[in-house]
C-alpha cells in the first residue's frame, strides 16, 4: 500500500471475485506465512516489518477512484460492492519484531474469511519479506563488527524511496547504531550520523581548508574523510593539522577520520600510528566502501585498526542474498464449523506444506537460557514444562532427543482480533534490544557465518501424523488415477 492505494497483485482481486461467484467468501480459512531458505546460508533470520503490517491492515479501504478503475477493468458489481463496504475482520498472529526465525515455521498466521485472506497476500508478503531480509543482513554485519559501531548509509543505491526508509528501520532492528538518512530518522526516531563527502573536499582550494571549515561547523561531531587525494601523505596529515588548529584551542577532541578506498586494513594501521604519535589516540577510524560482513570480518581478523563501519548498499539491498523467499499458503479451512486440514504436495519435496492451524513453541534450556528447538503443534496441544518432551526430526524421524528442565514459550502473538488491532507495538529501541537479547539466546554454533549448525523446527507427533496421512492419501489417489 503506497499512500492510501490498495497494494495487491491482480490475481488477489481475480481470486476474490471468484470466491464471491462461488459463494465462498464467508468460508473461514487459515493461512501461514513462512520462508523456506535462509539468506546467505545463515543460521537464522530476524523478524521485522510487523509494525508496518499492522498499520496497513488497520487502514484498508478502497477509494472511489480505485473502484471506478476496477469497474473499467471489467470486474463484477458484486466485487465492487464488496470492496466499497470492506471491513477487515481477520485474526492475525505474528512473531514479535526482532525474534530470530527459522525456515518452514509460521511467522505470520491469518484466520478469517477466505476473500480477505486472499486480498492481503501481496501486502503481507511484501512488508515482511523486505524488512526481515534487511534486518537479517544488518544483524550479520553488526555481529561481524564485534561490538564496534555500525552506521547504515545505503539510501543512494536502495531500490526506491520506500526501500531506503523501511530498510533503514529494519537495519536498526538488526542492530545498527545510526543511519545517514534523514527521513528515516525523522519517521522512526533512529539516531542520525553525518558523513563528509568527497565533493566537499573538492570544492575548496585545498584539503586542509576543507577540513578546517568542516570542523568549524561540526566541531567534535564531524569525522573527516581523508582519502580524496592521498590517504596517508595528505589526508591524515591534514586532518591532524586541522585538529590542532581548530579543535585543540577550544579544548575539543576529534570525532574521527573516514577511509573510503584502498586497502583499509593497511591504511588503518598506518593511520592509527600517525594519529597516536600526534597525540590523538582517542580519534576513531571509520571504514566505508561497499562493506559487508565478510569484508568486515576479514579486516578485523587481519588486525585492522577500525573503530566503526559505515555500511551502504550491500546492507540495504542485502546484495549477496537479495530475496527472502517468504510464501503464504493455505493450511486449514473451516466450513460450518468443520475444520479440514489443507496441504500442498509438490514434486519438489521442500515445497510440501504443513497442514492445520498451528502453534509455534520455542524451548529454552533452564540452566543456560539457550534455545533448544522450535516445535510446531496443533492448536489444541500444549507443551508441559512439568515433564520430559520428546523431539524428533520431521525429515529423519529416527533422530530423536528427549529434553528436560526447559521453558516452553509460545512464539506467535495475537495482533488482530476480529479485524481490530489488540497489540501495542514496542518502541524501535525496545525492538532492537529484544533482538539482541534473543540472538544471544542462540548457541554460537547456530549464529556462525560459515556452515552454521541447523536449528531444528520439529513437529508434535499429532501434527506429523496428520501431515503424513494427508500425503499418503493424496499420493494413493494419484496412483489410482494413473492406473
Amino acid at each position: 500500500m503506497l499512500g492510501k492505494e490498495f497494494f495487491a497483485d491482480y490475481n488477489c482481486l481475480t481470486s476474490a471475485e471468484g470466491l464471491l461467484s462461488a459463494n465462498m467468501e464467508k468460508t473461514i480459512v487459515t493461512y501461514d506465512m513462512f520462508f523456506r531458505e535462509l539468506p546467505d546460508s545463515g543460521g537464522f533470520a530476524v523478524m521485522s516489518g510487523l509494525q508496518q503490517l499492522i498499520e496497513k491492515l488497520s487502514d484498508i479501504s478502497f477509494s472511489e477512484e480505485e473502484l471506478k478503475s476496477l469497474r473499467e477493468q471489467g470486474f463484477s458489481e458484486a466485487l465492487i460492492e464488496y470492496l466499497s463496504n470492506f471491513e477487515f475482520c481477520c485474526d492475525v498472529y505474528a512473531m514479535p519484531e526482532g525474534t530470530p526465525v527459522f525456515p518452514n515455521e509460521p511467522i505470520v498466521k491469518v484466520q478469517g474469511p477466505a476473500i480477505q485472506a486472499q486480498l492481503i497476500e501481496t501486502l503481507l508478503l511484501n512488508t515482511i519479506n523486505h524488512q526481515t531480509l534487511i534486518a537479517t543482513k544488518a544483524n550479520r554485519v553488526v555481529r561481524a563488527a564485534q561490538g564496534r559501531r555500525v552506521f547504515e548509509s545505503g539510501a543512494r543505491r536502495a531500490h526506491g524511496f520506500d526501500a531506503a526508509i523501511y530498510g533503514a528501520r529494519a537495519a536498526f532492528v538488526g542492530g545498527v547504531n545510526a543511519t545517514t538518512l534523514y527521513p528515516a530518522s525523522k519517521k522512526y526516531n533512529i539516531p542520525l550520523v553525518t558523513m563528509m563527502g568527497h565533493g566537499w573536499v573538492q570544492l575548496f582550494d585545498s584539503e586542509l581548508e576543507a577540513f578546517k571549515v568542516y570542523l568549524e561547523e561540526h566541531g567534535e561531531d564531524g569525522a573527516l574523510l581523508v582519502d580524496t587525494y592521498d590517504t596517508l601523505d595528505s589526508g591524515v596529515k591534514n586532518a591532524i593539522e586541522a585538529f590542532n588548529t581548530v579543535l585543540v584551542p577550544r579544548g575539543l577532541r576529534p570525532a574521527g577520520i573516514i577511509i573510503d578506498s584502498g586497502d583499509m586494513t593497511y591504511l588503518s594501521k598506518r593511520a592509527r600510528r600517525l594519529l597516536d604519535e600526534a597525540g590523538f589516540p582517542d580519534c576513531d577510524i571509520f571504514a566505508s566502501n561497499s562493506l559487508d560482513e565478510t569484508l568486515i570480518k576479514d579486516m578485523l581478523n587481519q588486525g585492522a585498526k577500525i573503530d566503526g563501519f559505515i555500511v551502504g548498499e550491500k546492507l540495504l539491498t542485502s546484495a549477496s542474498s537479495p530475496v527472502l523467499d517468504g510464501v503464504y499458503k493455505l493450511c486449514e479451512t473451516d466450513k460450518n464449523g468443520v475444520k479440514t486440514p489443507a496441504i500442498m504436495v509438490s514434486n519438489n519435496v521442500n515445497k510440501i506444506t504443513t497442514p492445520c492451524s498451528k502453534r509455534v513453541w520455542r524451548l529454552f534450556d533452564m540452566e543456560s537460557g539457550k534455545a533448544i528447538a522450535d516445535v510446531l503443534t496443533l492448536d489444541s496441544e500444549n507443551i508441559s514444562e512439568e515433564k520430559s518432551y520428546s523431539l524428533f526430526d520431521p525429515d529423519f524421524t529416527w533422530k530423536r532427543k528427549t529434553v528436560d528442565n526447559f521453558v516452553a514459550r509460545e512464539m506467535l502473538v495475537k495482533v488482530f482480533e476480529g479485524g481490530k488491532c489488540i497489540y501495542n507495538c514496542p518502541s524501535l529501541e525496545d525492538v532492537r534490544a529484544y533482538c539482541n537479547e534473543q540472538v544471544s539466546a542462540l548457541w554460537e554454533e547456530v549464529t556462525r557465518f560459515e556452515n552454521p549448525h541447523k536449528y531444528y523446527v520439529d513437529f508434535s507427533g499429532k501434527l506429523w501424523g496428520v501431515k503424513q496421512a494427508l500425503i499418503e492419501k493424496i499420493t494413493r489417489c494419484s496412483e489410482s488415477e494413473e492406473q
